[in-house]
Parts: C-alpha cells; structure tokens; sequence
C-alpha cells in the first residue's frame, strides 16, 4: 500500500498543478480603486482566518505523531479533562479575530458603498445599464448614445452607474474594477467605479438568468479621453436610433447578442422600462376580507 501511494502521490501533485493553472485570479489583479480596495479586504480577512486554520492543521499532525501508538515517551492521561490555558487560547484567539474582523467589516461597509460616489475630482460619466435576456444595454444619457454589449469609457474618470432590468434578476460585475450588484425589474441599484489605468476588463451577469446566461458577457475598456471622443463620435455616426420600441424588440431574447451602436435615444428610456414594472399585478390583488363575505354570501 505504501509503494502504491509513493507512486501515484506525483501524478496527484501533478494533476492538481494543471487544473490550477486555469484559474483567472482577476480579483487578485484589481486596476481601480474599488476593487484594489476590496481585494486588500479579502486578503486581509483570509490572512486574520489562517492565523487559527493554519495552527490547526499544523498541530493535527503534531498531535498524530506525538500521541502515536509507538512513541512510549509520550505521556499518558486518560483522566485529563480540563485545561485553563488551552480554553483560553482556543476561545480567546477566536474572539479576538471575529472582533478584528467585526471592526474591519463594519468600516469598509461603510467605505465601500456602491451608492457612494468616489472621492474623485471631476464630474463623472453617467451610465445607465439594462439587462435583458441576454445582453447588455448600456446608456449615456449625458451623451445621447447607447450601445449594445460595449461599455467605454475614460481612464480616471469616475463611472456612476444606474442598473435596472428589463426581466429576470441578474448582477452586473466588473471583477477587476470590482463591485457587483444586482439588477432587479422594476428598481434601481446604483455602483461607482473607476479605472486607474487604460485597458480592457471583461463584464458579467453572476446571477444565472436562464439558457444564455453563460454568454451575457461585455467587455469594459479603459481609454484616453481623446480615444473615448472619437468613440462617440463613431457612435454617432450610426444610422441606428434606440427607441422604446426598439427597446422592447431589442430586449427579446436572444444569445452571442454582437455589439450595436445606437447614434441617439429616446429621452427618459431608463426610466420607462423601470416603469413598465410598477404596479403590476395590483388589480389581481384579493381584498381584505374578500374570503370571509364570500363564504358568508355561501351559507
């Protein structure tokens, strides 16, 4: 049994190396403030973790060869049942951590509110996300153009996004700029974010949506702000115009949606697929005491 184990221990080593190799550590690589933030905060809460998981581990082992069947020279108590300094150090270095960690928490909670804009100077860009089955619609109401699966914008300029849905519920991701919330039919949620630096940063829904789910992808590039005038400029020149109609046709499902330009839209868009969730279902509503006078009208 042994030799087989020295045997296949390499090979198993050798697996585990290859199947790690295909980890994207994208929140590892943060390239904006909000996500160096809190990618600081998940290594500093795993670091505070590992100071009791580490120790624990190291004496399971320590325990194992020390109180094996063959060391004589280990002492033997069958009778011990209490320790002060043990009960201590077991619950005291715990509540230490889980104290740290309540304090830490509590403060970047606060710090990193996604509907709290960044301490950055300059007006920021505004863009309003739809998510729909199963793309992205992404307007700059600021700037009277859309797109479709493309979201660009200036290096360094603060991003102020307004995020909604136009059916099931889905989160809106950006791992290495960080921050993820979520898109719900019929509400508003709110996320600043900014890139520190120029370059492209893959988007996405985390919340499963239904059969295109996997393909509901975009990509975020970081530009110039000469690079990002000409971009509009671009945009501009579509011969596309996306209005509410459009909108709603735009928003069947489909999946692999391409990327579309839209030159302008149709004023207060954002606001009418909100509002074409707001009081749905209130004429099906069952009145109070309906049950009891129709049982009453029966006897």
């Amino acid at each position: 049994m042994n030799i087989c184990w020295k045997r296949i221990r390499p090979a198993l080593a050798a697996l585990a190396c290859v199947g790690l190799s295909g980890c994207n550590w994208v929140l590892l690589d943060s390239k904006g403030d909000v996500g160096i933030a809190q990618r600081d905060l998940i290594i500093i809460c795993i670091a505070l973790m590992l100071i009791v998981v580490i120790p624990a581990i190291v004496l399971t082992f320590v325990f194992a060869w020390r109180y094996r069947s063959s060391n004589t020279k280990a002492k033997y108590m069958p009778d011990w049942a209490h320790s002060t300094k043990v009960e201590i150090v077991v619950w005291g270095v715990p509540l230490i951590i889980v104290a740290v960690l309540a304090v830490i928490v509590w403060k970047s909670t606060h710090e990193l509110d996604p509907y709290k804009p960044l301490d950055i100077p300059g007006e920021p860009l505004h863009v309003e996300v739809i998510a729909t089955d199963w793309k992205w619609v992404f307007v700059y109401p600021d700037l009277g153009i859309a797109t479709v699966n493309q979201l660009n914008f200036p290096a360094g300029q603060q991003l102020a996004f307004d995020i909604t849905s136009n059916s099931t519920m889905n989160t809106f991701f950006i791992p290495q700029l960080g921050g993820q919330i979520y898109a719900m039919a019929g509400m508003r949620t709110q996320l600043h974010l900014v890139a520190n630096e120029q370059g492209k940063f893959d988007g996405m829904s985390g919340n499963y949506s239904g059969h295109g789910f996997s393909n509901m992808k975009f990509v975020a590039t970081a530009m110039s702000q000469q690079q990002f005038d000409d971009w509009v400029a671009q945009v501009r020149q579509s011969p596309d115009q996306l209005s509410f109609a459009e909108f709603k046709r735009l928003a069947a499902p489909s999946r692999k949606e391409p990327v579309h330009h839209f030159a302008s839209v149709e004023p207060l868009l954002f606001k009418k697929v909100i509002d074409q969730f707001i009081g749905v279902g209130e004429n099906t509503a069952v009145p109070s005491g309906h049950n009891a006078d129709t049982k009453a009208s029966q006897e």
